[in-house]
């Protein structure tokens, strides 16, 4: 699947790859990751990304591969325009430090399209973003997108939870820089998707085990909170 065609996501129909790692013919990586996240919500899983963990909640994240979570640029009230600079390892590979600049879904998505799927409840959470290496200047251009990967975690609420369907695109701006396929697979190889690919299902399922419980003990002011007893 081509990132020009990710409005599958938008649609609760199973895809050709769930789960899995494919070499594009421009050389670009495509990796997908359904995550089943019990007991969450869209809501929850978008809340997350706006209250921008700090280290210590990266690290609750996924215990074994973060390491480090600052934020920068945007504001408070939403993850959209901030730029994540984060250091992790990835399955046993050597960590990494990235900058993820987070978008909002009408840049990857036709605006009235994903308007749509929100309104059928086909869609209940959206992040999408850039990714670049943080080693360095990482570069931008003349509109302030970073140059480098795509990120795309759609999520869909269920009656047990939340349907999480990360995509990654690995990268997919070396194409426009005139890199032939040869040359971005060498500089991407497939050893690194599937570290990623369990990364991904690794970090979500960690998250799903407390996320609930975090989310209503920070919004307990605008919930109505029921008790086991």
């Amino acid at each position: 699947m081509e990132l020009n065609q990710v409005s599958a996501l938008l649609e609760s129909a199973p895809m050709k790859l769930e789960t899995g790692f494919e070499r594009l013919e421009s050389g670009v990586l495509h990796v997908a990751c359904r995550t089943d996240m019990h007991g969450c919500s869209g809501e929850m899983f978008e809340w997350w990304f706006r209250s921008r963990p700090d280290t210590q909640r990266y690290i609750w994240w996924h215990p074994v591969d973060h390491v480090a979570s600052h934020w920068i640029e945007g504001t408070a009230d939403t993850h959209i325009g901030s730029i994540h600079l984060a250091e992790e390892y990835f399955s046993g590979l050597p960590s990494q430090k990235l900058a993820i600049q987070f978008r909002h879904p009408h840049e990857f998505f036709e605006p009235d399209g994903y308007e749509r799927a929100k309104r059928d409840k086909r869609v209940s959470a959206a992040i999408c973003a850039r990714i670049s290496p943080e080693e360095g200047l990482f570069k931008r251009d003349n509109e302030g997108r970073l140059l480098g990967g795509r990120l795309l975690h759609i999520g869909r609420d269920t009656s047990w939870g939340l349907v999480l369907r990360s995509h990654f695109y690995l990268g997919q701006d070396l194409v426009s820089q005139g890199l032939g396929a040869e040359t971005i697979t060498e500089m991407v190889p497939e050893e690194f998707g599937q570290a990623l690919l369990m990364h991904c299902y690794n970090e979500f399922t960690f998250l799903s085990r407390f996320l609930p419980s975090l989310y209503v003990g920070e919004n307990r002011d605008k919930l109505s909170v029921g008790t086991p007893w």
